[in-house]
This record gives C-alpha cells, sequence and structure tokens, in this order.
C-alpha cells in the first residue's frame, strides 16, 4: 500500500510540475539527480531530500528518468551548471561557465564545504528539476 501511494505522489507531484507548464510550454519534462546513476533525492515527492556526504565519490548526472517506487532509471542525460550556496552567509556562486552533461563530485566537493548547499540549475526550461539543491554532510 505505501508503494502505490509513493507512486501516487509522484505521478501527481510530476503532473503538478508539468500540468502548470502547459499554457507556457515550459517545465513539461521532470528530470532528477543522479549520483553513478543513482538517484539522489530520497523520495521523488515534495518532500524529497538531496543530500551526500563530503566524500562522495562518483559522475553526478541530471537525467530524465523511469521512476515507479522499485526503482529509478536514469533515461537522458541533459545540460547543466552547478552554483554553490554557501552555508554562512547563504551566497549563490556559480562554481563555473562550463555547461555539464556529467561532472566528477569530487571536483565539485572540493569547492565546497560542509553545510553547503550545491545547486543544480537547467539549462533548458523544458526541464524541471524539483529536487535541485543537494546538502553537503
Amino acid at each position: 500500500m505505501i508503494q502505490k501511494t509513493r507512486l501516487f505522489a509522484l505521478l501527481l507531484f510530476c503532473g503538478a510540475l508539468t500540468s502548470q507548464g502547459f499554457s507556457q510550454e515550459k517545465f513539461t519534462a521532470c528530470t532528477a539527480a543522479f549520483l553513478d546513476n543513482k538517484m539522489i533525492v530520497d523520495e521523488y515527492t515534495p518532500d524529497g531530500k538531496c543530500v551526500i556526504s563530503a566524500g562522495a565519490t562518483g559522475k553526478l548526472t541530471v537525467c530524465t528518468a523511469d521512476l515507479s517506487p522499485e526503482r529509478s532509471i536514469p533515461v537522458e542525460q541533459i545540460y547543466f551548471k552547478i552554483a554553490v550556496r554557501d552555508q554562512n552567509t547563504k551566497t549563490l556562486y556559480m562554481y563555473s561557465d562550463k555547461k555539464y552533461k556529467q561532472v566528477d563530485m569530487q571536483e565539485v566537493l572540493s569547492h565546497c564545504k560542509k553545510g553547503d548547499h550545491i545547486v543544480l540549475i537547467t539549462l533548458d526550461d523544458d526541464y524541471a528539476v524539483p529536487h535541485n539543491e543537494i546538502l553537503v554532510e
């Protein structure tokens, strides 16, 4: 029953994002952040949290996804940029001017300290990135 409830919440969440975009044709595809093909958000709902350890390794991607209660599979990588939100000042600064389809997480984390947030920025308003802030623990 819990899995059906989560799937229903997922569909409502994604549907809410996309139905708002029909009139403006924005944010019609839901995406998620993945680290080595494992979705970072703990649950793909409005309450989902993205947290990684300061020692995390692997390739960070943002992808459209095949989502169900049993699995989350990345489908297509999209381009994104990265910013970092400083824990103390809440200042948001660009990590790089580059656009990425994948990036080494250790390279990004070398610019972060515990408590900072890695912020993922889509370059195409067709893609919604609802869980775009990743807390570094």
